[in-house]
């Protein structure tokens, strides 16, 4: 079937944030104490404060969770968020989708905010369907919550004409949950094994390369 709409990941994928996100997970962490392996945080990433913060510091209750994220907000927006910037043709790649009638959603477990903030500098306001951001959800990913809702956000389009394009593990498990395929993009950090575990189905270095080979990607058949 024909993709009618794909929907994009923002950090590690559009956006090249990772890195800026785990320093601020790690001061965050340090504002109550706690350190971890630089690389261990960094596998978390994809995830919603929701999600990593159990999984790194499962004895907090959820108002200390609540509380690191907004540590982590802070930190990310005050030292790291006005400097980020695209990827390579991340602004052609959704402009060349858009198009050929194809209906672009960004899908993040990032906040409103800074989803908000991306869509400027994506230059991507034009282009965009529609957008879920981790304010749209309860659970964020590997949590199904955020593609479901974009995916409600798309009248009368099936999950197998949709597809994802993410750069983590949960992306691509968050997709699956959903009945939607992924694909994914190395510019996230992740190794190939542990994307093609969760489900990707193809893997490209990053959305440059992908859009060179849009038509003969899962994008474009």
């Amino acid at each position: 079937m024909k993709i009618k709409a794909i929907l994009f990941d923002i950090d590690g994928t559009l956006v090249d944030t990772n890195d800026m996100h785990v320093l601020a997970w790690e001061a965050a962490f340090a504002g109550i104490g706690k350190t971890f392996d630089r690389q261990v945080v960094h596998d978390q990433i994809g995830k919603g404060t929701d999600m990593l913060v159990p999984t790194l510091l499962p004895e907090l209750d959820e108002a200390a969770q609540e509380a690191l994220g907004e540590a982590h907000g802070k930190v990310f927006k005050a030292k790291y968020l006005k400097t980020a910037k695209p990827f390579a043709k991340a602004h052609e790649l959704l402009r060349h989708a858009a198009g050929l009638g194809q209906k672009v959603v960004l899908a993040s477990s990032a906040s409103e905010g800074e989803l908000d903030h991306y869509l400027d500098l994506l230059g991507a306001r034009d282009l965009v369907t529609a957008t879920t951001s981790s304010d749209d959800v309860e659970k964020t990913k590997p949590a199904p919550d955020i593609f479901a809702t974009a995916l409600g956000k798309l009248d009368g389009i099936d999950a197998d004409a949709v597809i994802v394009v993410g750069d983590t593990p949960y992306d691509v498990e968050a997709a699956g949950k959903c009945g939607i395929v992924a694909v994914a993009v190395r510019s996230g950090g992740f190794p190939d094994d542990v994307l093609v575990k969760a489900g990707a189905i193809a893997i490209y270095d990053d959305v440059a390369a992908l859009l060179v080979d849009y038509a003969g990607s899962p994008l474009g058949r």
